[in-house]
């Protein structure tokens, strides 16, 4: 699965940071209790399972989970995992402010997860769901590892260094994982910038173009022209023959979407490079 703890929708039903063990308890109960309603009156559908699911439950947790994620309770799935010292101290005017990455990560979960199977040893557990992949007459396995703690099942989203580092940073682990995706994000684009001006020159005799025309050649993806769900602005600057260009990647918000500034430069025959840099949230010189 992605890296969907990036952000929070505006429609998140809030549960208070007092939420308990008690009563993260109740709420997988009342999640089971509703399953076979809801499944016939389609108006709340749970994920399809294959296998029998007990209330408190490991495969009741990994159920509970996807359809608040589906649900866009994205406080709430989160309480069910690992994660959740990095959610506890958030106002809710924080999470709002990552409400565009979540949203993004959202809609790439399946409608459809069938959970079918269960394995217990002990203070551990393995659930496997089957999520459709590429093929949809195939899906595809996922084993999901969970953990009991003080007699809830805790789903292991991410591993132990993390978590450590989760516990250590609490809530501003949201902050940095979000920069440090933004900036590994900005890299691979100025990259992508660099293989669409190739294309677009292959076929242009040699000239280079804007972002705009990159993306009306189908050469770059249309999020490229905005910082709402990159975190950066990209710039290109031709010379006058448009024989060689520059790309310039800057943090929308400093400190926020990201910290470092990028540049990438092409004469048009060596393999540009990309520099970057902590400016203070400015394009970096061409």
């Amino acid at each position: 699965m992605p890296n969907f703890f990036l952000c929070i929708t505006t429609s998140l039903a809030i549960i208070c940071g007092g939420c308990d063990a008690e009563a993260t308890r109740a709420d997988n109960a009342a999640l089971s209790a509703q399953s076979s309603s809801a499944s016939k009156t389609n108006s709340n559908p749970q994920p399809p399972s294959s296998i029998e699911i007990k209330a408190g439950s490991p495969a009741d947790t990994v159920r509970a989970f996807y359809t608040k994620l589906r649900e866009r309770k994205f406080r709430e799935a989160i309480f069910l995992t690992n994660l959740r010292p990095a959610v506890e101290g958030l106002t809710d005017a924080e999470l709002k402010e990552f409400q565009v990455d979540f949203e993004r990560i959202a809609s790439a979960i399946p409608a459809e997860v069938t959970i079918n199977g269960e394995i217990v040893s002990g203070e551990k557990a393995t659930v496997t769901a089957s999520l459709p992949g590429d093929d949809p007459e195939r899906h595809d396995t996922q084993q999901i590892e969970l953990r009991k703690e003080d007699n809830i099942w805790v789903i292991l989203t991410v591993d132990e260094a993390a978590e450590a580092r989760i516990k250590k940073e609490g809530k501003n682990y949201f902050y940095a994982l979000r920069i440090e995706t933004h900036e590994d994000e900005a890299r691979d684009m100025l990259d992508r910038i660099a293989k669409a001006q190739l294309a677009f020159s292959v076929q242009n005799g040699g000239k280079f173009t804007d972002i705009n025309a990159l993306v009306g050649a189908g050469l770059l993806p249309d999020d490229v022209k905005t910082s709402e769900s990159t975190g950066y602005n990209y710039s290109v600057t031709l010379d006058e023959g448009k024989g060689s260009y520059s790309v310039t990647a800057t943090p929308e918000s400093y400190g926020k979407s990201g910290r470092l500034s990028f540049m990438l430069k092409s004469d048009g025959r060596a393999t540009p490079r990309i520099s970057s840099k902590d400016n203070g949230g400015k394009p970096l010189p061409l």
